[in-house]
């Protein structure tokens, strides 16, 4: 993506979501290793599946919408916060590699994991969030977003910017489409043990706790 680019193509981008693209998965395996049933997926447009999810939900219930372009899966979640957290990546990645982008109600994060291993993480703009070895996604997102300060634009830049990395195109009128979607509670996500030190909410550090590997 050419740095300062027009982003109001990436709405769904700049308000609370979640988002991952994991290479070479289809969206049913997408789906398992968040912990859903992807048989209870249907393709349904946005609209509709904005529908699913109750008013009354409060957070814990997501909306995850899949599906695969080129290479990538990628899996865009509303109102939620489970592709975010680590054992979901952590999965996820398993046996290949994922990029995850989230905002939320004053939190914006990104990762890299490959493998079942965080490769990178920050909080951009907080320099002391990031993970080490140093990555080199830091410098490329915090421009990114620079170019667009002050637009309210969430982190549709950075989103942006990892949709031209992989050479694919999410934008409002592809997401509007049907791609298989289904309601996912944070208590049903992956089920692989934990340290006693997380307890499951939102992002942490890469190398907080151990995920023990099945």
């Amino acid at each position: 993506m050419r740095i300062g680019a027009d982003t109001v193509s990436l709405s769904w981008a700049g308000a609370w979501m979640c988002v991952t693209f994991t290479r070479d998965l289809n969206a049913e395996e997408v789906f398992t290793r968040y912990g859903a049933d992807p048989d209870q997926a249907r393709p349904l447009d946005w609209d509709t599946a904005s529908d699913l999810v109750p008013g009354d939900s409060g957070g814990m219930v997501s909306l995850l919408r899949a599906g695969r372009i080129g290479e990538w899966a990628f899996c865009v979640e509303e109102e939620g916060g489970i592709g975010f957290g680590e054992r979901t990546l952590a999965e996820l990645s398993r046996g290949t590699e994922t990029y995850c982008l989230a905002t939320t109600d004053g939190l914006d994060v990104f990762q890299y994991w490959r493998d079942g291993e965080c490769v990178e993480y920050f909080e951009p703009g907080m320099e002391h969030t990031r993970s080490e070895p140093l990555g080199p996604w830091w410098d490329r997102v915090q421009t990114a977003l620079a170019a667009h300060e002050g637009e309210d634009a969430g982190m549709a830049p950075a989103v942006a910017l990892v949709l031209d990395h992989l050479g694919i195109t999410l934008d409002d009128a592809t997401l509007a489409g049907p791609w298989p979607s289904l309601t996912l509670t944070e208590d049903d996500g992956p089920s692989a043990p934990l340290g006693d030190t997380y307890a499951g909410e939102g992002p942490v550090p890469p190398g907080t706790v151990e995920i023990h590997r099945r």
